[in-house]
């Protein structure tokens, strides 16, 4: 049951959270930004009470319907499944495979290993190659992939969760200069999407939490 509109904790560069900002403005869901600066105050996701609220002290995480979700795909199924209009898994069960399988190779097999707490790790004198080799490694075998499932989008011609995973890694790839090139379908399908409102909406640009220097 709803009380109050929704409270999403996300932070403005967060691939992550941009996933679950595209699905709420898809779904045309008023709802509150609460923001967690990660880079702020040693990180403000390392605090005790973002820590009380998700305990893997990661963005984003929704609260909604008397509960808190975290876990980007957790958090858009949930919606998906309250809220199904418009539809972003679909009906036919191996369309749908294909959604996941997608969905999960970005948000599993790639953004994890280009994380700001990896990259961290890698040191500082290693992040840029670390994270070309890693989204690279990823795009490479989508780029197969969406030979049998594209359309307009990643799985036939209606946006589906994959393409919400899709678009924010793209920007990654951007942010850490990856070269496109080799991956024509990947760029088709990314300029595609961000020609849709609900992608421009909840773009890193235009969140409350952007620096000025990076608003357009």
């Amino acid at each position: 049951m709803q009380v109050g509109k929704p409270i999403l904790y996300s932070y403005f560069r967060s691939s992550c959270s941009w996933r679950v900002r595209i699905a709420l403005a898809l779904k045309n869901m008023d709802y509150e930004t609460i923001t967690i600066n990660l880079t702020k105050d040693g990180g403000q996701q390392f605090s005790e009470e973002f820590q009380a609220l998700n305990p893997m002290k990661q963005v984003p995480a929704l609260k909604i319907d008397g509960i808190t979700i975290g876990q980007s795909l957790a958090i858009i199924e949930y919606l998906e499944e309250t809220r199904p209009t418009p539809r972003l898994l679909p009906q036919d069960p191996k369309k749908r495979a294909h959604v996941r399988m997608i969905s999960h190779l970005l948000a599993s097999g790639i953004q994890p290993l280009q994380n700001l707490s990896v990259l961290k790790q890698v040191g500082p004198e290693n992040q840029l190659t670390w994270a070309q080799q890693a989204i690279s490694s990823g795009f490479n075998a989508l780029e197969q992939i969406l030979q049998s499932t594209a359309g307009k989008y990643c799985v036939g011609d209606e946006v589906s969760m994959a393409d919400l995973c899709l678009a924010p890694q793209v920007a990654n790839a951007d942010r850490f200069k990856v070269d496109l090139t080799p991956y024509p379908t990947i760029s088709r399908i990314n300029k595609s999407l961000l020609a849709l409102e609900a992608f421009q909406v909840s773009h890193p640009c235009r969140q409350p939490d952007t620096p000025p220097e990076l608003r357009a």
